[in-house]
């Protein structure tokens, strides 16, 4: 395959994740969009890497992956606190529990 099908298909990944992003509307759906994001990093990563011949573009992915999942332990925890507060994740009334 292509390097160019792999960035594109990475910039449709990153697309994506920045409407989400953008559009907050609810906090669980906000963080599948910085998963998005992340996951296009990892793509174009891997890609270059592949292209390159060296290994520096999976060792990189996989310090993503390792911050990607703490990330989403605690937004996770987040979105849950709200939740529980709430009864709501959408974000668009969290501004409301500033005090």
């Amino acid at each position: 395959m292509l390097l160019n099908e792999f960035l594109f298909l990475a910039a449709a990944l990153f697309a994506l994740g920045v409407y989400g992003v953008i559009s907050r509307r609810n906090g669980v759906m906000v963080l599948m969009s910085i998963e998005l994001i992340l996951n296009s990093v990892n793509i174009n990563l891997v890609a270059f890497g592949a292209m390159n011949g060296n290994l520096t573009g999976q060792v990189f992915a996989l310090f993503i992956i390792a911050v990607a999942a703490a990330e989403v332990g605690v937004g996770l925890a987040i979105v849950l606190a709200i939740f529980r507060n709430r009864r709501s994740v959408d974000l668009d009334e969290v501004d409301l529990m500033k005090g």
